[in-house]
């Protein structure tokens, strides 16, 4: 497989999946809703959205929202270049498809910060679900949409012994982050990106040896 088909599959595929997963939340579930991916108590379906960054962080308001979304754009425009850099050098499969998972994951979560709230009117943990392309308008103005997050695994469940320091006898759960594809996608591109380096750093101490 070529480099470019693999570049060309992985962004396709992911914003796919991305897109398809998060219009069918968006317009099939209440904010809020939830259920157990085949029946799991401990994989869930759980729909909410953020105004920040990947895993449900958040960024300063109206103003940190704009900031944030026109960051990812530019990010997103010069990692679009520099993929094409590595194509044209011819790089290794691997980085080219470790930046390629990270492009497709920003661009997933770009498409929802800044056309989601023209898009889609208001999800609401009552009443009806969200349309697409309502007659109304949009629940937001472009470049303030949410990101709409659906994975939830709540693994493990429990009390912090009385002996810890001020959270002793609190409850604590892992793993808390509810993600989407798109995060997923970034965190494959950077774990791809962890390995290139360790094989590439690996070899280059097997020549010096």
């Amino acid at each position: 497989m070529t480099r470019k088909l693999t570049l060309f599959l992985i962004l396709f595929t992911v914003l796919l999946l991305d897109q398809a997963l998060k219009f069918w939340v968006k317009t099939h579930m209440h904010y809020g809703e939830e259920f157990g991916i085949l029946g799991a108590d401990r994989a869930l379906i759980h729909f909410v959205e953020n105004n920040g960054m990947a895993f449900g962080l958040s960024f300063g308001g109206r103003v940190g929202k704009l900031v944030l979304s026109l960051f990812r754009i530019v990010a997103v425009v010069l990692l679009a270049y520099y993929l094409a850099e590595l194509l044209r050098q011819r790089a290794s499969r691997l980085l080219v498809a470790a930046f390629a998972f990270i492009e497709a994951g920003a661009l997933g979560n770009i498409i929802d910060s800044v056309f989601y709230g023209v898009l889609f009117s208001q999800s609401t943990p009552h009443g009806p679900v969200a349309e697409f392309l309502p007659a109304g308008g949009g629940y937001e103005s472009l470049f303030f949409g949410r990101v709409v997050d659906m994975f939830y695994f709540p693994l493990v469940y429990g009390v912090y012994p009385q002996w810890f320091p001020l959270i002793g006898g609190n409850p604590f759960l892992f793993f808390r982050p509810i993600f989407n594809v798109a995060d997923v996608s970034i965190t494959v591109g950077v774990v791809l990106l962890l390995a290139y380096y360790y094989r590439k750093g690996a070899g280059s101490k097997q020549v010096r040896e």
